[in-house]
């Protein structure tokens, strides 16, 4: 069984992705000291929906800027519908300039 307070960490950076950016799991896990955890990180977004406070999940894809969490959401498209409300481009499921609107928690947070 996961560990909850690792879900409740990845939360909390979750919630500190700025509007119209986004990271990886593999980003996530690295800044919580687990490297080799992207996939708990993906399994505490599919559980996100569960939490009072809300967590931006759609913020969170792969390391190639794949859409890989779409089929999570209530609905397929509103993954991709609320990153491109944050102005980000998606074609063929992904995140075009990825680069560009990647946020890593490592070099963000660790001021």
């Amino acid at each position: 069984m996961p560990d909850k307070d690792f879900f409740q960490d990845v939360y909390e950076v979750v919630r500190l992705i700025p509007f119209g950016k986004v990271t990886s799991y593999g980003a996530i896990a690295r800044y919580l000291g687990a490297a080799r955890s992207s996939r708990l990180v993906g399994y505490a977004m599919n559980a996100s929906h569960t939490q009072s406070k809300y967590v931006p999940a759609h913020r969170v894809v792969n390391r190639n800027g794949l859409l890989t969490g779409k089929h999570h959401f209530a609905n397929e498209n509103s993954m991709q519908e609320l990153l491109e409300m944050e102005g980000l481009t998606i074609e063929n499921e992904q995140i075009k300039d990825f680069k560009k609107y990647f946020w890593d928690p490592n070099e963000a947070l660790n001021l």
